[in-house]
């Protein structure tokens, strides 16, 4: 993929803004676990960075996915894994769906606000005992006249203590796991919601993450997004955009990483010469270095089937499967050639060792990815 003038503009203002509005602040929001995402998300809307590939007619910018990923990677400079997910979560998780196939009305109400940084929003899929195992969700939602009344509750919600709508996927119906779904908008101020706690993470920690329950929440029809029982399929593809988005966020994350320990180990001496004059460092940096250029050139190609339409539910997995097991190898190596300092939270290193072992959990666990993988090699055993 070849980037133009355009993308490297896009990408040159996005880290401005991280140098400027995000990395001064990330070690105090990293204390305080939590940011403040109505305040960030405004700046973010203000300069265009929330819609970028959202309709024009709701205040996006109406580009194709190729200016997300020069997006992504430039959000990659972000000093740890917190913000850039919270972000992702408002622009390609919880707002797919309803830019797609959300009624024009729906997406006055709530995507419009999303993409100028006015509202907040989250993605309400897992469940306890429901995580990567999407069809065995509880939460129901009945019909009650023109309304819809929510009873069952999310966990691991990202921007859960501040978002002001959820894009919720319920069971509205009885028939089969795979169809008797929907998403629906459900505005995080209604009564009956509540906020049960703020989670303690082992990474991610300038990100709040909430458990929310629902007890007869009432919410109109009208905010259902699309179809009745086509809730899963919805989200199956949100998480197609997910999942890249996670990769793209991790590569420039990973390459300076490598860059950061090159520095360290150069300067740092041990038995008369630089650490970075054994073989075994300098080799094992530069595996490293190709192993994400390799994964670079993955995320691409599956942006560009992106763009043209395709399926790339196959390359998305491949992607999403690579890219944690990928960060947990780079951040593990990089903090190991840190020696006693690598495991000093005053260390960067650190923060990347602890944030992207999330990667290989949200959003569909590794063992999801490599179930899907065989899917489509026919590998996968056949259950009837």
């Amino acid at each position: 993929m070849l980037f133009t003038n355009e993308h490297r503009a896009l990408s040159e203002s996005v880290k401005k803004f991280v140098a400027t509005q995000i990395n001064p602040y990330v070690d105090e929001w990293e204390k305080e676990g939590i940011f403040p995402a109505h305040e960030l998300f405004k700046k973010m809307g203000d300069k265009g960075f929330l819609g970028i590939a959202k309709p024009e007619q709701f205040g996006g910018m109406g580009l194709d996915w190729s200016y997300n990923l020069a997006f992504c990677e430039a959000m990659g400079e972000v000093n740890g894994g917190s913000i850039p997910m919270a972000v992702g979560v408002q622009t390609d998780m919880a707002t797919p769906a309803l830019a797609k196939q959300g009624s024009d009305a729906l997406r006055e109400e709530f995507l419009v606000p999303a993409i100028a940084g006015d509202y907040v929003a989250c993605i309400g899929v897992s469940e306890p005992g429901a995580g990567s195992d999407v069809a065995s969700i509880r939460t129901h939602a009945r019909k009650d006249g023109d309304d819809y009344i929510i009873n069952g509750g999310k966990m691991w919600i990202t921007n859960g203590t501040q978002a002001d709508f959820m894009c919720l996927l319920a069971n509205t119906g009885d028939g089969p796991v795979h169809k008797n779904k929907s998403l629906i908008v459900l505005p995080l101020k209604s009564k009956g919601v509540t906020i049960a706690r703020k989670l303690d993470k082992l990474g991610m920690r300038a990100s709040d993450t909430a458990e929310i329950w629902f007890e007869d929440v009432r919410v109109p029809q009208r905010y259902r997004i699309g179809e009745e029982g086509m809730g899963f399929i919805y989200q199956m593809q949100q998480f197609q955009e997910e999942r890249l988005w996670g990769a793209a966020c991790n590569l420039r994350y990973m390459d300076i990483a490598v860059q950061e320990v090159i520095t360290y180990t150069r300067d740092r001496q041990a038995f008369g010469k630089s650490l970075l004059d054994n073989q075994v460092v300098h080799f094992r940096l530069a595996e490293l270095q190709t192993e994400i250029e390799a994964l670079r050139s993955m995320v691409y190609r599956a942006v560009e089937q992106m763009i043209n339409g395709e399926d790339v539910t196959y390359l998305a997995s491949m992607a999403k499967l690579k890219t944690g097991r990928l960060c947990r190898e780079v951040a593990d190596s990089c903090l190991q050639y840190y020696g006693g300092m690598g495991f000093m939270n005053e260390t960067p290193i650190t923060r990347m060792y602890r944030d992207t072992r999330l990667t290989s959990i949200g959003g569909g666990a590794d063992e999801v990815m490599l179930g899907i993988i065989a899917k489509f090699m026919g590998t996968f055993p056949d259950k009837r």
